[in-house]
């Protein structure tokens, strides 16, 4: 039976895997590690059931496909930052295609020729282990170093595991565990890889619980209503244990496969596989929607007024030589422009924003902000200072988005300096549990803001300005979580404010 969980695990966890829109190098490799690990496992179980030769064939072509596919699973995983090669990779191909082509050979009928098969996959998987080891010692602390200890102990502890098999192989009353140890290293190395900001240890092992509970519940309800009703014949926990865990760790790619079928025969049902649970999604979805399609009808309707009401104050100043009116006419001219403003940046808010992300060093887009703020004069007493780290690697992002985000803020620290000060802007590298990522902090040595205001400026319509519309910084943020980073803001009344931008960097 752990035979066949651990095919079952294999093949979700490759399927997972392949029907995801966009996987990296990494993710792909592991993908195919379990598609081979699942014809092995598979045709081992079912060649034991059947006794057909094509399940064996099966479970060959699997074991020696494996070699090479760890060995570039590894070389990927650690991004080629070890002694691992492509060289490698290519001679266990070769080696494993010369092994398939000696079973068609006398040298099959050699008693020793399968039994060095094991020992063939063992020295891969320790000269794999090797590396993994190496990289550690010759990394940092950071949260590569970090993820990498995670999978050696995960490792460390199926081979512990795995270990107590000797007492089942001996003729002791104890079952084999090998391979339920094996599923769950794959499902603790799948979280490894699918989740750039490494999480916790302990949030992973709570994911591996959760898939636990899940599954007994599972199995609890299918006792519960056979305790209701009866059953003619007795019903083995393990095996429906076994099937409820099968059935929970294939929901989603199940789900995934059923969605691309029904969506091409009902292109018209787009929400047949819509949870009832996940309503308040939708109808956050038709929310955002409707204020986008608002939006652009009250800009429409406000616009074409404003046009109207400045166009008929400018000719009429341009008439009249009263100073008086003049002055009057000049609110209205001003007034105008400043709804003007109010409807942009409404529009600019309720709008999904279109991301066109490229690689582009930071320091280069805040070089440009800079310019942009020099050129459009600054007050007396204000100067800018750039401390910008050289050796920054790229990040994918949106250019011109990220300069208005720097542009935006900037020029709100330099409001907030009306008596003069400094406004630095620096760039750093960050490397943490999070994961890595570029960071960006701007300070200001103006007036600061108290913690009541500072829970709320990233609110749409908040703003401590007289004359402020108070979206600025909630399309800031709305950009920077677009850009897949965030934006959090420090303040000290009477010393000023600092906003630090964190921008991570792409995963594979």
């Amino acid at each position: 039976m752990e035979l066949f969980i651990l095919a079952a695990v294999s093949l979700t966890i490759a399927v997972s895997l392949l029907l995801k829109k966009e996987k990296d190098a990494v993710q792909l490799s592991f993908a195919l590690v379990c598609l081979a690990l699942f014809l092995h496992k598979g045709g081992t179980f079912f060649n034991g059931l059947f006794e057909d030769p094509l399940w064996r064939v099966m479970s060959l072509a699997g074991f020696l496909a494996l070699p090479p596919l760890l060995l570039e699973f590894s070389r990927s995983m650690l991004r080629g930052k070890s002694f691992l090669s492509r060289k490698e990779v290519a001679a266990a191909s070769v080696a494993s295609l010369l092994w398939a082509a000696a079973f068609f050979t006398p040298l099959v009928r050699v008693p020793w020729f399968e039994d060095a098969l094991p020992a063939y996959l063992i020295l891969v998987i320790l000269y794999c282990f090797g590396a993994l080891l190496l990289f550690i010692r010759g990394r940092g602390p950071g949260v590569e170093r970090t993820r990498m200890v995670y999978v050696t102990m995960a490792c460390a502890i199926t081979a512990a595991v795995s270990l107590l098999d000797i007492f089942y192989y001996a003729g002791f009353p104890f079952p084999p565990v090998s391979n339920l140890a094996l599923a769950g290293l794959l499902y603790f190395v799948l979280i490894i890889i699918l989740h750039p900001r490494l999480p916790e240890l302990y949030e992973i092992m709570v994911r591996g619980l959760v898939v636990s509970v899940v599954t007994l519940f599972a199995t609890s309800v299918f006792f519960f209503i056979l305790g209701l009703f009866g059953t003619i014949t007795p019903v083995y926990f393990t095996h429906v244990l076994t099937a409820s865990f099968i059935i929970v760790i294939s929901y989603d790619p199940f789900r995934v496969i059923m969605k691309k079928v029904f969506n091409y025969f009902f292109p018209e049902a787009k929400d047949i596989f819509s949870s009832i649970y996940g309503f308040d999604q939708e109808l956050e979805k038709e929310k955002s929607q409707l204020l986008d399609e608002m939006a652009t009808a009250l800009a429409h309707e406000i616009r074409n007024p404003l046009g109207s009401i400045k166009g008929a104050g400018q000719y009429l100043r341009s008439e009249t030589d009263n100073a008086e009116n003049q002055k009057l006419l000049d609110v209205i001219i001003e007034e105008t422009d400043r709804l003007n403003n109010v409807v942009t940046q409404f529009m600019n808010y309720a709008k999904p924003y279109a991301v066109s992300p490229k690689m582009y060093n930071v320091n280069g887009i805040i070089e440009k902000a800079v310019a942009v703020i020099r050129a459009s004069g600054l007050p007396e007493g204000v100067r800018i200072e750039t401390e910008l780290n050289p050796e920054l690697p790229e990040v994918y992002v949106d250019g011109e988005q990220m300069k208005q985000i720097i542009l935006n803020i900037a020029f709100n620290g330099i409001e907030a300096m009306p008596d003069g000060g400094t406004l630095t802007i620096r760039t750093t590298r960050i490397e943490s549990e999070e994961g890595e990522a570029v960071g960006i902090s701007i300070r200001d040595t103006g007036k600061g803001m108290s913690k009541e205001d500072l829970q709320h400026i990233f609110k749409p319509f908040f703003t401590t300005k007289e004359r402020g519309v108070g979206l600025g910084l909630s399309i800031c943020q709305r950009i920077a979580k677009n850009n897949n980073g965030s934006i959090r803001a420090k303040s000290i009344p009477g010393q000023g404010s600092i906003f630090y931008i964190r921008l991570n960097l792409p995963q594979g």
